[in-house]
């Protein structure tokens, strides 16, 4: 797993798109990107493209960058936004993040256009591993939780593991990344609120029928406490190991301010833990709820 990077390892000044890499040895930085584009893909979401200096590619599907957003209104956006990569396109020199327009932070993403610079952080926390026993995983998401789960399935086809996602959401059109695991080779399953297959009942007899077939070694969730609640009971059960990928308020993202603690068990006992530092990512069978 690539590591926590401390705050005293950040770069004096933000190095931009076709400069010389100054901290090669470092794991993070601080970037000023190229917005490529900047597209709505459906009446919630945007989709950020952008060309990154080579370092920033070295995420790892679950990490996260913190994105120094424009204003929206003409007040100052005072804290970076925590937004988990959705895709790493190492040949081309592209980053993308899909989001969700709600708050003051990603309206003012919003309204980025190409040729657009703009300011990230990152790559910090722990994100997803995959086991090399592991050949056949299970991805279940919701909502903006499958851009987080999207570079899973990058990662996975890269090492060979076959990958089973059930995507979930409210309607059929908000189902998230399909396309994404549709060209990496993954079983779809979307599910959704408007025909009641999003329901637990439905999504447990699909787990269940995924682990007596041999197709469930390991699971993966993200974006709903009902669904990590669920495969945190099979995985039990069946002796399943899993990961979530949480995600919690941030202001600083290095670990400083201790904003984004959670609660979490382990060997019996309550700990806090640092999402932004400990996490992003965590064992599933330690983690209290998303």
């Amino acid at each position: 797993m690539t590591d926590f990077v401390s705050a005293s390892k950040y770069a004096a000044s933000p190095d931009r798109v076709g400069e010389p890499d100054r901290h090669p040895d470092r794991p993070a930085g601080e970037f000023i990107c190229n917005v490529l584009s900047n597209e709505w893909v459906n009446g919630e979401y945007k989709l950020l493209a952008l060309e990154t200096p080579p370092r920033a590619l070295n995420a790892r599907a679950g990490q996260f960058f913190h994105l120094l957003c424009p204003t929206p209104d003409g007040a100052e956006v005072w804290m970076r936004r925590p937004m988990s990569v959705y895709r790493i396109d190492k040949d081309a020199g592209h980053l993308q993040f899909l989001y969700k327009c709600e708050g003051r932070g990603t309206q003012g993403m919003a309204l980025l256009e190409p040729g657009d610079e703009f300011n990230i952080a990152g790559p910090f926390g722990i994100g997803f591993h995959l086991d090399p026993a592991w050949k056949n995983i299970v991805v279940l998401g919701r909502g903006v939780g499958l851009a987080t789960l999207a570079p899973l399935a990058q990662m996975a086809a890269e090492n060979g593991v076959h990958v089973t996602a059930i995507l979930s959401a409210r309607s059929a059109e908000l189902v998230m990344s399909r396309d994404m695991f549709d060209e990496l080779g993954a079983d779809v399953i979307a599910v959704n609120d408007t025909d009641h297959s999003s329901d637990v009942d439905n999504v447990e007899a699909i787990l269940e029928k995924l682990i007596a077939d041999g197709r469930a070694d390991a699971f993966f969730t993200c974006g709903s406490n009902r669904l990590l609640d669920l495969m945190k009971r099979l995985g039990k059960a069946h002796g399943v190991p899993g990961q979530v990928a949480m995600e919690q308020i941030m202001a600083c993202g290095l670990g400083a301010c201790y904003i984004c603690v959670r609660t979490f068990e382990v060997n019996g006992e309550k700990i806090l833990r640092r999402v932004c530092r400990e996490g992003p990512v965590f064992d599933i069978q330690e983690t209290v709820g998303w």
